[in-house]
């Protein structure tokens, strides 16, 4: 497997992915839990990949692992060993040979734990304690089912407890690299850098490399008075369009540009090395449109739940890859990851391979005060994680209301909505965000819209013109709902359709529901094609997210099972989605520079 924190990679690690002993315990001492059971990590228990496939409630679990480390993984003077969790939901306690050594809240988001002082010689025993409350509606918990049986209802899914992210090890010098960001600044073609690094780095030097292809574009070095740098490293600017696109990130042109950090010590020694990337593209919107770049863009979005059948919101670095494969297949330059935070390795496939992202935080669906701080801390937690990168365009804060159901007549929900959106401006300047996805939208930079009608015309009708938007805008009230409530000042925003369509389609004959129902495969693609037809005709709008990209679970309103396999024929449904035939040679719609450059670079390394 990659490593699995893609901008900040160091050379020695280890996963610790596998079997765990396990049990559902309600004991507060590990010492009274049997771990008669076998877990496969980073699987939920409620998956069948984990080995256990238990749905129901099961609010306390534990962990253990016993393993021999390595001379490679002992730490010597000046060096730590860390254990880090990808995510665990939603409350956990972790030992280490007896000593407690982590403690986080938090089901989406990932902790550290130092070991090093619990260490006692090469054998380790690691337990981990969760908790995880699934009646607790103050918990984000994005599509998780909170009733008994656990199989899920409505648009609701399967429950995920525990660990269910990548576990690993890694031996780190004590003056370290801890955090990397990276802004960058496509109009002034340069990149900022804030980093962090520990105490004991005081007093070194930062070095700095930037490459891209194998050419170095820029290489610093900075003296680290503090723990915290911030510095704007100045890219070569060709000055001419024609030029420039040779370095811009889009769907198109996944262009990135490999960093290396170095801390230095005095006689130049190298105390840590990390290897990251960033890129250069920009995000903005202008007259009605949005704006990539600084051109007009088209998005073309697919709502992606994130579930697997056999790993549930869990899966590996090849089924990452291959969904990021399947969208731009389908002829979608972005996706929608709706109600859930999805790995860092499945971004990383979006950076590299070329896909748009809206991400989005996980609902609750009690309005507490408890709530809103755990969806803060939460929000902070992956706002940080996830800033840098490049394939993220925009944030989503709510998603129809959900966790605030009185929105239009409780000033505090709606000032939940205005503050969450600012904390994220406030945060990331460089992106858009959306406050409440799909009606009584409070404040936000899109207008966004839901609208499952199946009749073509009338949703042409509705979105041909931006007249016919403004219409619209006072006349449709999806759900009983007004699509913006009087605070909201976006009106002019780019309009985007973020959730329409969802046709159901039996092929396997399953049992579940959708918005709309086609009997066969021909129809299915027939009314497929004529809503993608009045959606592109639909000059109101500056994109569109269909729902959705998979069938999941009793959802079967994807272009695919859930399994993956397209329900109708790929090629007839891309050109759909693309409102033009796909080219069969070039199915990840890469422009020609970018696949010239791919086969340069293809030939340098047979003739290497």
């Amino acid at each position: 497997m990659s490593y699995p924190r893609p901008l900040l990679r160091r050379a020695q690690w280890r996963s610790l992915d596998g079997p765990w002993q396990f049990d559902f315990s309600d004991s507060t001492e590990a010492r009274d839990v049997a771990f008669g059971r076998t877990i496969e990590v980073p699987y939920a228990p409620e998956t069948p990949r984990s080995g256990i496939h238990e749905l129901g409630f099961h609010p306390a679990l534990w962990y253990r692992r016993e393993l021999t480390l390595t001379p490679d993984e002992l730490p010597q003077a000046g060096e730590r060993l860390l254990l880090h969790f990808g995510a665990v939901d939603w409350a956990a306690e972790v030992w280490a040979n007896g000593q407690k050594v982590a403690e986080h809240q938090g089901g989406y988001t990932p902790f550290t734990a130092d070991l090093t002082s619990a260490l006692q010689g090469e054998t380790l025993s690691l337990t981990v304690h969760v908790s995880d409350d699934a009646q607790d509606l103050s918990l984000p918990r994005g599509k998780q089912d909170w009733q008994p049986g656990g199989e899920g209802h409505g648009i609701w899914y399967p429950r995920t407890s525990g660990i269910w992210q990548t576990v690993w090890l890694e031996k780190v010098p004590a003056a370290r690299l801890l955090e990397v960001r990276w802004t960058p600044d496509a109009v002034s073609f340069a990149v900022t850098l804030d980093s962090e690094v520990s105490p004991d780095a005081l007093g070194a030097q930062l070095r700095v490399t930037l490459r891209c292809g194998g050419q170095v574009l820029a290489r610093d070095t900075y003296d680290l008075s503090s723990r915290q740098l911030s510095r704007t490293l100045r890219l070569p600017d060709p000055g001419i369009d024609d030029a420039r696109h040779a370095l811009l990130w889009s769907p198109e042109h996944p262009q990135l540009l490999d960093a290396v950090l170095e801390l230095l010590g005095p006689d130049g020694e190298v105390f840590d090395r990390v290897e990251s990337y960033t890129a250069l593209r920009s995000v903005g919107v202008d007259d009605g449109r949005f704006l990539l770049n600084g051109r007009p863009y088209k998005l073309r979005l697919a709502l992606d739940q994130g579930y697997w059948p056999e790993g549930g919101l869990s899966a590996s670095d090849d089924e990452y890859r291959a969904d990021v494969e399947l969208a731009k297949t389908l002829g979608f330059n972005g996706v929608r990851k709706h109600q859930k935070i999805e790995s860092p390795q499945w971004l990383a496939w979006c950076d590299r391979l070329g896909l748009l992202v809206w991400e989005e935080l996980p609902s609750a669906y009690a309005f507490t005060p408890q709530s809103v701080e755990r969806l803060t801390r939460t929000w902070l937690d992956v706002v940080r994680r996830d800033v840098s990168h490049p394939c993220i365009v925009v944030w989503v804060v709510f998603n129809e209301s959900w966790g605030l159901p009185d929105l239009p007549l409780r000033p505090d929900q709606r000032a939940a909505v205005q503050a969450l959106y600012h904390l994220t401006r406030s945060l990331d300047t460089s992106r858009l965000v959306i406050g409440n996805d799909g009606w009584e939208q409070v404040v936000g930079d899109l207008l966004t819209i839901h609208d499952y009608s199946a009749d073509p015309a009338e949703v042409l009708g509705r979105y041909v013109s931006r007249e016919a938007l403004g219409r619209t805008l006072h006349t449709f009230r999806p759900g009983g709902r007004a699509l913006a409530l009087p605070e909201f000042t976006g009106t002019e925003a780019p309009a985007i359709l973020s959730e329409f369509g969802g046709i159901a389609f039996r092929s396997g004959g399953e049992q579940g529901w959708g918005y709309s129902e086609a009997p066969d495969a021909e129809t299915f693609l027939e009314r497929y094609a004529d809503l993608m037809a009045a959606v592109h005709a639909s000059k109101g709008l500056s994109g569109f997210c269909y729902t959705q990209l998979t069938d999941t679970y009793q959802e079967i309103n994807g272009l695919t099972r859930m399994d993956r396999t397209p329900k109708a024929d790929a090629a007839g449904l891309a050109a759909a989605t693309l409102g033009r035939q796909p080219d069969p040679d070039n199915p990840l719609g890469y422009d020609v520079r970018w696949r010239r450059s791919q086969r340069q670079l293809a030939a340098q390394g047979e003739r290497t």
